[in-house]
């Protein structure tokens, strides 16, 4: 059975287009329903991040979950991932973010978080689904049982302090310049602070929200600004973070970039080396870099690729028992610490291999040659090109002309109208050109 308004990361889409106040409405009476387990005062977490939107969607999730019974805390802007600490730690069950992490403040979108703290299962996802294409009107609470809601205030500090407790007690930051970016977006109180409270001196940029300015020339995926910021203070190390703190980009002290594939690397070692990995290897995506697998091998690492989406990676990390896993746009997940990837916390993790290691950031995180890798995108409105039969016949040869030397990761987006093409391979002209000749048969369909 196909997914109607779930994809790989909640619900998302366009402001008032795909993501509506009737939409939002009915998500939070279908899972408030979905989550009404016994007979108790049910309660649910709602964060948000910095969007104009945010204030529609928050108070059409308020009168839903009210509406069936269930009371509302709401924390105002958040990084997801204490939203997802915060849902277990306050024994809500269930936990809302509403986000379109790195998109432009046009879309927005619906996260949702267990009891657990963990992102749903997708059978619990199309449980939800299920209960918005319904009636239920029946299913309303009384005027006496209607849910309350009501603003906490206090959770910043609770979240700075289990971010901190993530390192060693006696690690401090002292000495150290860092260039902190938060997209103008949910962590732009709580990241500066915590490092601050770590003794770091900060110099922050993208932390004057207006509602507007989420992820528009600052943040994980418009690292620009931040480069430039590193050489003017000649800092030692730059962090950015994405729309809603849940993945973390760093540049080193030479301005150049370090991707999510190079920190994994950096963080592995480490704990393999202080003996703090539950399982000897990681869990990565299909778009990690082959070299990212033969540096891990080196060091007598297995890496486990999954499906795009630090869902799946997460999901791996508890069938086989990893406690390290993440992605190469930055999602690090750390499950000792955190139920899902959390910018903040890598980041700190990173620095504490950066004071252990007492080495420049550009040492500490160069630890292999990546593979040349060509990532394309082509946009498209409607259908499915990738089942075209022409776009099959031009991946096909594209695989046969790489052989053993390369691969192709060929998928559509799951937060956006795209077709994702990589190449990678040992010959970056020979990957370029397999790419553009896919690109080209795909934007031909497409269009």
């Amino acid at each position: 059975m196909g997914r109607k308004y779930f994809g790989t990361d909640g619900i998302r889409g366009r402001a008032n287009g795909t993501i509506t106040s009737t939409l939002a409405l009915k998500v939070g009476q279908a899972a408030g329903l979905a989550f009404k387990r016994g007979d108790y005062r049910h309660r649910v977490i709602i964060g948000k991040d910095t969007r104009l939107s945010g204030y529609m969607i928050e108070n059409a999730l308020v009168a839903g979950f009210t509406s069936v019974g269930v009371d509302v805390l709401q924390l105002g802007p958040m990084p997801t991932p204490a939203v997802a600490m915060l849902t277990r730690s306050m024994r809500c069950d269930l936990g809302v973010m509403i986000s379109a992490s790195h998109n432009s403040f046009e879309d927005n979108g619906i996260k949702l978080f267990g009891p657990d703290g963990y992102k749903l299962s997708d059978e619990v996802e199309m449980q939800i689904e299920a209960l918005l294409d319904q009636d239920i009107t029946a299913k309303l609470a009384g005027p006496s049982e209607l849910g309350r809601a009501k603003r906490i205030d206090s959770v910043h500090a609770r979240y700075i302090e289990f971010a901190k407790r993530s390192l060693p007690r006696q690690l401090e930051l002292e000495g150290m310049r860092i260039v902190l970016d938060c997209a103008n977006g949910a962590g732009y109180k709580v990241a500066p602070e915590t490092l601050w409270e770590m003794g770091a001196e900060v110099i922050s940029i993208g932390v004057k929200p207006d509602g507007f300015n989420i992820n528009r020339d600052v943040g994980s995926t418009s690292p620009a600004a931040l480069v430039a910021k590193v050489h003017e203070v000649r800092a030692d190390i730059g962090i950015a973070l994405d729309g809603d703190a849940d993945r973390v980009l760093i540049v080193d002290e030479k301005g150049e970039l370090i991707d999510g594939d190079q920190v994994m690397a950096a963080i592995a070692s480490s704990l393999r080396e202080d003996g703090m990995l539950s399982k000897p290897g990681i869990v990565s995506t299909v778009m990690s870099n082959l070299g990212l697998e033969r540096f891990l091998e080196g060091q007598g690492l297995k890496m486990e690729r999954t499906a795009v989406g630090d869902r799946y990676v997460l999901e791996c990390m508890r069938r086989e028992g990893y406690n390290l896993g993440g992605e190469q746009s930055g999602h690090i997940i750390l499950s000792d610490y955190a139920t899902t990837g959390d910018g903040l916390l890598a980041a700190l993790q990173l620095l504490s291999v950066v004071k252990k290691r007492d080495l420049p950031v550009s040492e500490v995180c160069h630890c292999f040659e990546p593979m040349p890798q060509i990532l394309k995108n082509v946009r498209y409105s409607s259908g499915k090109p990738l089942q075209n039969k022409d776009v099959k016949a031009a991946i096909e040869a594209g695989e046969q002309r790489l052989g053993r030397n390369g691969r192709l990761v060929i998928r559509p987006s799951g937060t956006e109208p795209l077709i994702r093409v990589m190449g990678e391979g040992e010959d970056r002209a020979l990957v370029n050109s397999v790419v553009d000749d896919i690109v080209a048969v795909v934007t031909k369909v497409a269009s």
